[in-house]
């Protein structure tokens, strides 16, 4: 036991190496490239593109690379947890409407004229709605907890998917580009220090729940002969991972596939251990939407898409390469 112990202590130091050196390289390439050829050394240059570079590279770039790490690891680190909770490898942070939510209460606010601040305001309020409303419908059954919660939320989701067209058809057209563009994701001014400390706060409360993870993730009856609170435990992922999606929706708007490729193509490589996918699945996301950030902010610089899209085009042959793989190994 112990010797199993310390390997998977080796493996989780060798991962979480590979992955920090991958998130370096990716933050140093992301503060590099963009619509304008200032490049972070010439910060430190007596140059007249000094303060000009330093405005760039330190007020528009950082913030924006920040922000996709976070986002990126509170996706995959909510598509984790859903695939947990409803024991389905293919879950996403959507799949239970907490993102609908926060798209009906956003649309609504930028409709009404208002202001980033109350854009966020009203998309947080909206993914709490919608979160308490599924609680609200699936708590009283407790036969089959997972499907309720499935069937509930991807109810909740399609009403709020048609309320979120019925406020699009609505808009005026000097809206519209703007309401369209924050639906497909889009980092820029999102706040990366409060989805910051969100994503430490959950590690933190998940970490020590490791152990308990990896038994529910074979069943309810099993972790349940097991001792474990089963159903503490499911309300813990259900919130968790409603307040992660929450908060990268609020944060950046809808970006997709994140949290469905990342811990499915980490859970093929690394396994089923908790202790290991949690940490390398957050770091993962990061990476990965850090990454399609870059490819967003250069592909037609210096015009910019958003980075949802990128997402999505690039999500899907991964995932079906993805279910390809499963297949063939199953």
């Amino acid at each position: 036991m112990k010797e199993h112990t310390h390997l998977t202590r080796q493996r989780l130091a060798l991962i979480m190496a590979a992955l920090l050196l991958l998130t370096l390289v990716l933050l140093t390439i992301s503060l590099c490239l963009g619509s304008t050829a200032y490049r972070p050394w010439q910060l430190w240059q007596s140059t007249p593109d000094a303060q000009m570079a330093r405005d760039v590279v330190l007020q528009l770039r950082l913030p924006r690379s920040l922000a996709a790490l976070v986002v990126g690891g509170l996706l995959a680190m909510a598509g984790l947890l859903q695939q947990i909770l409803l024991r389905n490898p293919l879950a996403d942070p959507y799949v239970l409407g907490t993102s609908g939510g926060a798209s009906v209460g956003a649309l609504a606010a930028l409709l009404l004229g208002a202001s980033s601040v109350l854009v966020s305001l009203s998309a947080g309020t909206g993914a709490l709605a919608s979160t308490l409303l599924v609680f609200a419908l699936a708590r009283h059954d407790h036969s089959s907890q997972q499907s309720r919660l499935l069937l509930t939320g991807i109810a909740v989701a399609s009403f709020a998917g048609a309320l979120s067209s019925l406020l699009l058809s609505i808009a005026p057209d000097g809206l519209l580009r703007g309401m369209v563009f924050w639906m497909l994701g889009d980092l820029a001014g999102a706040p990366w220090q409060v989805a910051g400390l969100v994503l430490l706060g959950l590690l933190i409360l998940l970490w020590p729940c490791a152990r308990d993870l990896n038994i529910l993730s074979h069943g309810q009856q099993a972790a349940h002969a097991l001792g474990s609170q089963t159903r503490q435990l499911q309300w813990l992922l259900y919130f968790a991972s409603s307040i992660a999606t929450a908060v990268a929706v609020t944060s950046a708007g809808l970006i997709g596939f994140i949290g469905l490729i990342v811990p499915h193509a980490l859970r093929l490589v690394l396994g089923q251990d908790i202790r290991l996918l949690l940490p390398a699945t957050v770091l993962g996301g990061g990476c990965t939407l850090l990454a399609a950030d870059i490819v967003s902010r250069t592909v037609l610089a210096p015009q910019q898409l958003p980075v949802g899209v990128v997402t999505a085009l690039a999500g899907v042959p991964v995932f079906l390469w993805l279910l390809q793989r499963r297949g063939r190994q199953q």
